[in-house]
């Protein structure tokens, strides 16, 4: 199946979603290129920016379930495709 590269964006404005955030990152560990997670402590948030390189409807599958959890916010950018 054809891949595509992507970036999601991550904001948590909910401390208590970390948790779940995590979670699904491990449930999805295969497609995970990286991961980089920046405290904003000014703001009370955190931004997170995770690469993957999964099939489309993995990583909007991935996204959603992200921005589903309380306090928190998923965006995804994808690479053209190749």
């Amino acid at each position: 199946m054809e891949t595509r590269t992507a970036v999601i964006a991550i904001i948590v404005r909910n401390p208590d979603s970390a948790e779940g955030i995590n979670a699904l990152l491990h449930e999805y560990a295969e497609y995970v290129i990286g991961r980089m997670g920046v405290p904003y402590r000014v703001k009370k948030l955190n931004l997170i920016s995770v690469a993957v390189d999964a099939p489309q409807n993995i990583i909007n599958t991935l996204a959603g379930k992200i921005g589903r959890l309380a306090g928190v916010e998923a965006k995804t950018v994808c690479a053209p495709a190749e």
